[in-house]
């Protein structure tokens, strides 16, 4: 019972939430000298922090693996924490110059102090089922159980959530538990194991859990809604805020969303995401690659209007997110500089 976390219990533990940024500041350095060992391969990489391992983080992947980030003069290099949370604290301790995650923490690490700017999300839907039990079979099912997710606060929590909330369910009034256990492979797998009874996973993985008797109750990617998910973030006046280095970042983004895009490099971007997950089979792999190609775009922008309602769901475990004045976080300059240059209308010509 001690990995089960009810949301009405988060709202009596407000002096831990407050905390928690700061203790995850102490325990980010002890990845001090491997972020280290890192560096010194190369003269000036750029270390990119990330949680979540799930298509979301595919741009990033497409990108290095395809080279699009050398092509403007970048070496990008990846560095997986446990959680969300952690991620950002990575970013806070200066071990990394950017963070590639959930809005919600982004949202967290500005209410914990942090001067913090997010300028594109290249996510911007949840091509993602609710999947439960073959015992369960309706969504009135769903009162009393338990949901799989990776940690309290991070993105798939944060997508979990707006799922529910855009189906009218309560986590209160259900009294629906969160289990923490890990990323999405181990979700599932305890979806098959008795371990929870429901989860909201990618397309991808729900193919495994159809395979093995669940059931799908909603089909998240059809519901309409403002929604922009992984995001990229970094420290205001650090070295990281360069406009030039921004901008090279984001078009070596956008090149691997157009090349995501692209049929002609669909077994190029099979195969990355089948050694990414380790797939056992190839179908997993095409499911995968259907899922980025969803959830992928180049109109990056951050939306206030989706920001609004990751906004409302975090507040939900953190009352004073509430508060965050979203131009505060928000920096549109540089996909606006992207629009204005004219370099994301010709890519999206490529994706015609």
């Amino acid at each position: 019972m001690k990995h089960l976390t009810c949301l009405s219990r988060h709202r009596t533990k407000r002096p831990v939430l407050k905390n928690i940024f700061t203790l995850l500041l102490g325990f980010a350095a002890v990845i001090t000298v491997a972020l280290s060992a890192a560096s010194a391969q190369s003269s000036s990489p750029t270390l990119v922090a990330y949680a979540g391992q799930n298509e979301t983080v595919g741009p990033m992947w497409v990108g290095i693996e395809k080279g699009t980030f050398k092509k403007y003069g970048l070496d990008v290099r990846l560095v997986q924490m446990r959680t969300g949370a952690l991620s950002m604290a990575t970013l806070s301790s200066g071990q990394v110059q950017y963070n590639y995650g959930s809005p919600g923490n982004a949202l967290s690490a500005a209410v914990g102090g942090m001067k913090i700017q997010c300028v594109a999300s290249p996510v911007q839907k949840i091509p993602r089922e609710l999947v439960a039990r073959k015992e369960i079979r309706t969504l009135e099912d769903l009162r009393g159980k338990t949901f799989g997710v990776q940690s309290i606060g991070g993105g798939f929590w944060l997508q979990t959530m707006i799922a529910l909330d855009q189906l009218g369910i309560d986590p209160e009034k259900y009294d629906l538990k969160m289990r923490i256990l890990g990323d999405t492979a181990t979700v599932t797998q305890a979806l098959g194991s008795g371990g929870v009874d429901a989860t909201v996973i990618p397309y991808s993985f729900s193919e495994a859990a159809k395979r093995a008797g669940a059931n799908v109750l909603a089909d998240i990617g059809k519901l309409n809604f403002p929604y922009q998910g992984t995001t990229l973030c970094f420290l205001r006046e650090s070295a990281a805020s360069s406009p030039d280095q921004i901008s090279r970042l984001l078009k070596g983004l956008v090149d691997a969303v157009v090349l995501i895009h692209d049929p002609g490099a669909k077994p190029d971007i099979v195969e990355i995401l089948r050694k990414a997950f380790r797939f056992p089979k190839a179908e997993d792999a095409e499911a995968s690659y259907r899922v980025l190609t969803i959830m992928a775009t180049i109109d990056m922008m951050p939306d206030p209007a989706a920001w609004k309602l990751v906004q409302k769901v975090t507040a939900k475990i953190n009352p004073k997110v509430a508060q965050v004045e979203l131009n505060q976080v928000l920096s549109p300059a540089a996909v606006r500089g992207l629009e204005d240059s004219g370099f994301l209308t010709e890519a999206r010509k490529k994706l015609r």
